[in-house]
């Protein structure tokens, strides 16, 4: 049986989770990445050839994330690896903000990596090693306007990183977090010039990240010298926020 450990990343078709699972198949992971379609799921198991595999995830439903996580056992091993990356926005002032805006990214963002990350855990704890990487955003800290629902999203997957590291650090187990600040993706892409210049404006360092800069973040934590790392959030947003 090979000793190749298995990495699990949920929201992997594009951007940032595109990335993560570009980048851990390098470091030598067996990587399943997920997406909400067949055609996101064929797109990652094209780009991971043999040394990965797509699938169609709804982290909304607790019977397709049972399925996933027994189709990875069979085809690879117990994921070791966790990352949870998949997320929605439904961008709205509160004022006008439906139930269904609220709950939905909610449910997503935040309940999803609940979702995932339990039953994912049992072959971690008796295993006695695991990573779990939560991917967040420096608006859970910052706040944002018209963003209320996503803004709580994160900063409660902050809680819930801190929280988790908590109760598995005795078993070998890390739990920490990955706050992007504004990174070169699709959603900033759509951005006019002008509002690509106010963001730009605010960040230190001048300049967007890229998506392979948080991936490389998350191959750290990934790694045998994160090891005593874990509870942590780090920011990586080009001096946006600090702390």
């Amino acid at each position: 049986m090979s000793d190749q450990k298995t990495a699990l990343v949920t929201g992997a078709s594009r951007g940032i989770g595109a990335a993560i699972a570009a980048q851990l198949t390098a470091d030598g992971f067996f990587v399943v990445g997920t997406a909400t379609s067949d055609a996101g799921a064929e797109s990652i198991d094209q780009r991971l050839g043999d040394q990965g595999a797509g699938m169609k995830l709804d982290i909304s439903d607790a019977d397709s994330v049972a399925a996933v996580i027994s189709r990875v056992a069979e085809i690879a091993s117990a994921p070791l690896v966790l990352v949870n990356n998949a997320g929605i926005t439904k961008d709205n002032l509160l004022m006008r903000m439906s139930e269904s805006e609220w709950s939905d990214v909610i449910d997503t963002n935040l309940s999803g990596a609940f979702r995932v990350t339990k039953p994912v855990l049992r072959g971690m704890l008796k295993a006695r090693w695991g990573r779990i990487i939560n991917v967040g955003s420096v608006v859970g800290r910052l706040g944002n306007p018209g963003q209320g629902n996503y803004v709580a999203s994160k900063a409660g997957l902050e809680g819930f990183t801190r929280s988790l590291a908590m109760e598995v650090a005795s078993r070998g187990v890390t739990v920490n977090a990955v706050a992007p600040g504004f990174i070169a993706t699709d959603m900033t892409g759509a951005l006019t010039e002008d509002q690509t210049k106010i963001m730009l404006d605010r960040i230190p360092l001048g300049r967007m990240g890229e998506a392979d800069e948080i991936a490389a973040t998350v191959s750290f934590l990934c790694s045998e010298s994160a090891g005593y790392i874990t509870g942590q959030t780090l920011q990586v947003n080009g001096g946006l926020l600090f702390g």
